[in-house]
C-alpha cells in the first residue's frame, strides 16, 4: 500500500504530464477557484463559485496542454510550451471586461475582474506543478478580499463619490446648514452645482460628496429634508441640472 501511494505521489510531483498528475492538477485548481469564487459570491458579485472554478480549470488544462504537446510531439517545429499559456492571459481579459459594470459614471467589478485574472494565473501555476505557490497565492487573494477590506472600513480609507440631487421650493443662497448636516453624518461635501428658477422660486442642487459604504442615506435625506421645503431628493452618480 505504501508503494502505491509513493507511486501516486511521484506521478503528481513529476514534471511529465500523466493522467494521475493531470487529474490532481484539475481537482486542485477546481478547489482553489471555488475558494476565491465563494468569497466573491458572498459579496453579491455576478461572477461566483462556478465562474471562478471554470476559469481555474480552463487555465490549468491549457497549461497542461502547453506542456503535453511538445512532450509528446517532439517533431513539431513550433513546440513552444508558452504559446498556449500566453493566449490564456490575453483571452482572460475578455472575461474580466465582462465582470466590470459601468452605469451612469459608476464603475463596479474591478476587484472581481482582477480576481478573475489572478485565478487564471493560479490555474496556470497549478498546471506547471507549482502547488505550494498556488496555495499561498490563493490564501493571499482571500486575505486581500476579506481582511484588507475590513481594515479599509475600520480606518475609513477613501470614500465613494455620490451626488445628492435636491429640488428645493426656495431660492437657496447659503448652504452652510447643508454642509453641517452632511458633516454630522460623516459625509464630505466636495463641490456644489446649482440652478435657480426664479420665476417658480425653485433651486436645484447637486451636492457632490464623498461618503462611506456604511452611510445611512435614509437618515441623512430625512435630516436634509427638514432644513427647507424640499420637493424631491435622490442619490445619483451623475450631475443633472
Amino acid at each position: 500500500m505504501g508503494d502505491f501511494f509513493q507511486q501516486i505521489y511521484s506521478e503528481i510531483m513529476s514534471t511529465e504530464v500523466t493522467t494521475v498528475s493531470s487529474v490532481f492538477k484539475l481537482l486542485l485548481s477546481l478547489l482553489l477557484g471555488c475558494c476565491v469564487g465563494l468569497e466573491r459570491k458572498r459579496k453579491g458579485q455576478i461572477a461566483g463559485i462556478r465562474t471562478f472554478a471554470l476559469i481555474a480549470l480552463g487555465a490549468t488544462l491549457a497549461m497542461i496542454l502547453s506542456i503535453y504537446v511538445p512532450q509528446e510531439y517532439l517533431g513539431l517545429k513550433n513546440g513552444d510550451p508558452g504559446r498556449i499559456a500566453a493566449q490564456v492571459i490575453t483571452g482572460i481579459g475578455f472575461l474580466g471586461a465582462g465582470a466590470i459594470i459601468q452605469s451612469k459614471g459608476s464603475v463596479r467589478g474591478l476587484t472581481t475582474a482582477a480576481g478573475i485574472w489572478m485565478v487564471a494565473t493560479i490555474g496556470m501555476a497549478v498546471g506547471v506543478g507549482m502547488y505550494l505557490v498556488s496555495l499561498i497565492a490563493t490564501m493571499l487573494i482571500i486575505l486581500i478580499l476579506t481582511v484588507l477590506e475590513m481594515l479599509e472600513h475600520r480606518i475609513h480609507i477613501g470614500g465613494e463619490s455620490r451626488i445628492i440631487r435636491m429640488r428645493v421650493n426656495d431660492i437657496v443662497t447659503d448652504i452652510s446648514d447643508y454642509r453641517l448636516c452632511l458633516k454630522k453624518h460623516n459625509v464630505t461635501l466636495v463641490n456644489v452645482y446649482v440652478e435657480y428658477d426664479y420665476a417658480a422660486g425653485i433651486t436645484r442642487l447637486n451636492l457632490v460628496t464623498l461618503s462611506r459604504e456604511s452611510t445611512d442615506f435614509i437618515s441623512l435625506f430625512n435630516d436634509l429634508r427638514l432644513l427647507r421645503d424640499t420637493e424631491a431628493i435622490s442619490l445619483a452618480n451623475q450631475i443633472t441640472i
